[in-house]
């Protein structure tokens, strides 16, 4: 059974250094927040993937600061007893860090998040100090970084060559020492995750980035399967998606044979 006492983003360091896994999923509504929090899950993330998974916008850009404040909200609002991350959308942050610190305030205080994370590297560590300096937890995230995706191109593996391995590691050691509670390292090579992971001091979590790294998290659409074709990095573990449409067509059958309602389901 999982331990339904409260849990706090403070004990992600404390895996850390009994070498214990951390875990981690998104959310992005109440009821699925509720039954995660009934799973031994150590913090749940409303992504800005909602703009992909929720809203079906093609890439994580046009989510807005409204949306994040909003889903943030209704996830806090079902996951009672599991600290919330809120991610900081495109341009959120980017601007000037007095800005940033207003919007990771506003996830913090009009929508209950226990911290915020934000993408990028040397470009935002004054953004991270300025909001850890607010006493606002701050989860760091490099490696690929989706809402880069206009100067990528595509979703690609990065850090497979030694320059821009070396970068990756500059990035996680400036958001170590910017005060950021752990970092996610997004698709890149496990030897390179394992690397960063024995030498930063704080967690890391991985999401297509090897074993070796502190924790793993996942998008749980893309762990329960629903969506038609997994990510390469996602084991799927169930599939939603067939599960579905197969039940929703046999209520489409029943309905028209008049086998549904029957006399169980009627009044």
């Amino acid at each position: 059974m999982p331990n339904m006492k409260k849990r706090t983003l403070f004990l992600l360091q404390k895996k850390k250094e009994k070498n214990e896994k951390i875990i981690s999923l998104t959310a992005y509504d109440a009821l699925t927040a509720a039954w995660l929090s009934e799973c031994d899950i150590d913090f749940l993330l409303v992504g800005d993937s909602l703009g992909n998974v929720v809203a079906g916008y093609e890439s994580t850009l046009p989510v807005t600061m409204d949306q994040m404040a909003y889903h943030t909200e209704i996830v806090v609002r079902g996951a009672v007893n599991v600290p919330v991350v809120a991610d900081m959308p495109f341009l959120s942050y980017e601007i000037n860090p007095e800005e940033a610190v207003r919007n990771a305030g506003r996830l913090v205080k009009q929508s209950g998040a226990a911290g915020v994370k934000i993408e990028g590297g040397m470009n935002i560590i004054h953004a991270v100090k300025k909001i850890t300096a607010a006493h606002i937890p701050v989860l760091g995230h490099t490696g690929l970084k989706p809402q880069t995706i206009l100067q990528l191109g595509k979703y690609n593996v990065q850090g497979k060559t030694p320059d821009s391995a070396e970068i990756i590691k500059e990035e996680a050691r400036a958001l170590q020492e910017a005060g950021v509670f752990a970092v996610v390292l997004e698709c890149i090579p496990g030897k390179l995750a394992q690397e960063i992971t024995e030498e930063l001091t704080i967690p890391t979590i991985g999401i297509g980035a090897g074993k070796n790294c502190d924790g793993q998290i996942l998008v749980t659409h893309d762990l329960l399967g629903w969506y038609e074709k997994p990510k390469h990095f996602v084991k799927q573990y169930s599939n939603f998606r067939n599960t579905a449409i197969t039940s929703v067509q046999k209520f489409i059958n029943e309905v028209n044979t008049g086998e549904f309602p029957d006399k169980n389901h009627s009044f």
